[in-house]
Formats: structure tokens, C-alpha cells, sequence
């Protein structure tokens, strides 16, 4: 019998031997996909007029620094690697940033507004404008200045970009007239040119109606003058 109690108990099914280092492997992996996702929403919610909020980057950083940035985020949350169904349209907002950070007009005249409203802020708490970020009477703050910049900053681009947008509606609306007014002058020779066809097709017509008209006149002068004589 107790052969058999030991034989029967050898026979019990084997469990899964799963090691410490699988569980942290399985754990790391479950993290990372759940950063993955975390760094998705928080470039759909950063502000799409400013591309260092979107690269979460520095405005003082220099363009090797902005490439490393971008090639990291892109990578992190490319669609091929996390399952989130935004996905592609955050790594479209980080291709897009990069481009125009990767543009030195476009990045001039973004810093030229962030610059203003830093020198804005500065003027507000009687700080010279060359006080730079780190200065210690910028520290304590409420809101902090790094949010207070951006804030201001989110104003001063949406202030520029309404401006633009209504600069190319007038540009549009302005192209419109002039599209109307040689579109209108493109029908006016044409029918011009259409009036002149007619006339010179009924020439033929006129001319032949003018000489019977003249021919009947003659011959009633002759008539007359016949009778009188």
C-alpha cells in the first residue's frame, strides 16, 4: 500500500517552474508597455504649436540634441511596438516637430515668440530679460517658471497663428477676386471675339441687302424720269 501512496503521489503533475528572472522579465515588459501608452497620451495632450512641448525638450537645445530626442521618443512609441490605437498620429506630432525645429526659419520665429514672452514675464517681476532659467529669483515661484513660460508662450502662438490663418483667408479670398475678375475678362473677349465672328458672317448679307436696296431706289428714279419726260 504504501508503494502505491508513493507511487501515486510521484505521479502528481508537474508545475510550471517560472524563475525570479522570468517574473522581472514579464514585469519589465508589462512597465514598459504601460510607458509606452502613458508617453502616447501625453504627446496627443501637449500643445501642437509648440514643438519642444511635444519632443518634451529644452528650447535651448541644439539640433544634434533634438535629433537623439526624436529618434528616442519615436522609437519608444513607434505603432509596430505598442498597441495603442493613437499611436500613429503621436509619431506623426513627433515627426512634425522635429521638422520644424530641423528648420531654421521656422525655429527662429518660434524662439522669437517664446522669447517675448519670456522678456513679457522678466518685465512683470522687475527681472532683467538676460535672467536666464536657472536664476535663483526664478525658483519658488507659483506657477513654477518653466509653467509660466509655457503658459504665456500657448498664448503668444495661438495669437500668431490666428493671425496667420486669417492672412491666408485673405490671401484666398484675394486670389478668389482676381481668379473672378480674369475669368470675367477671358469671357469678355470671348464674346467679343464671338461678336466679331457674327458680324463678319452676316457681312455678305448686309452688303447684298444694301445693293438690292440701291438697285430698287435707281430703278423708281428711272420710272420717274421716264414719266416726266
Amino acid at each position: 500500500m504504501s508503494g502505491q501512496a508513493s507511487s501515486s503521489s510521484s505521479r502528481k503533475p508537474a508545475t510550471p517552474n517560472v524563475g525570479d528572472a522570468d517574473i522581472e522579465k514579464l514585469l519589465s515588459r508589462e512597465a514598459t508597455a504601460f510607458q509606452r501608452e502613458i508617453e502616447v497620451e501625453r504627446i496627443l495632450k501637449a500643445f501642437k504649436l509648440n514643438p519642444y512641448e511635444l519632443l518634451d525638450i529644452d528650447e535651448t537645445a541644439r539640433p544634434e540634441e533634438i535629433k537623439k530626442k526624436y529618434r528616442q521618443l519615436s522609437l519608444f512609441i513607434h505603432p509596430d511596438k505598442t498597441s495603442h490605437a493613437r499611436a500613429p498620429d503621436a509619431f506623426d506630432l513627433l515627426k512634425k516637430a522635429e521638422s520644424e525645429l530641423s528648420d531654421e526659419t521656422k525655429r527662429e520665429e518660434l524662439d522669437a515668440i517664446i522669447k517675448q514672452a519670456r522678456t513679457t514675464l522678466l518685465k512683470g517681476i522687475n527681472l532683467p530679460t538676460t535672467t536666464t532659467d536657472d536664476d535663483s529669483r526664478l525658483k519658488g515661484l507659483t506657477p513654477p517658471w518653466k509653467q509660466q513660460l509655457r503658459a504665456l508662450s500657448k498664448d503668444l502662438l495661438i495669437e500668431e497663428e490666428v493671425r496667420r490663418r486669417k492672412a491666408v483667408k485673405m490671401n484666398l479670398a484675394n486670389e478668389g477676386l482676381e481668379a473672378r475678375k480674369k475669368e470675367e475678362e477671358v469671357s469678355a473677349r470671348k464674346r467679343k471675339a464671338e461678336d466679331e465672328v457674327t458680324w463678319e458672317a452676316g457681312r455678305e448679307q448686309r452688303v447684298g441687302s444694301w445693293r438690292n436696296f440701291a438697285s430698287q431706289k435707281n430703278k423708281k428714279k428711272k420710272q420717274k424720269t421716264a414719266i416726266l419726260g
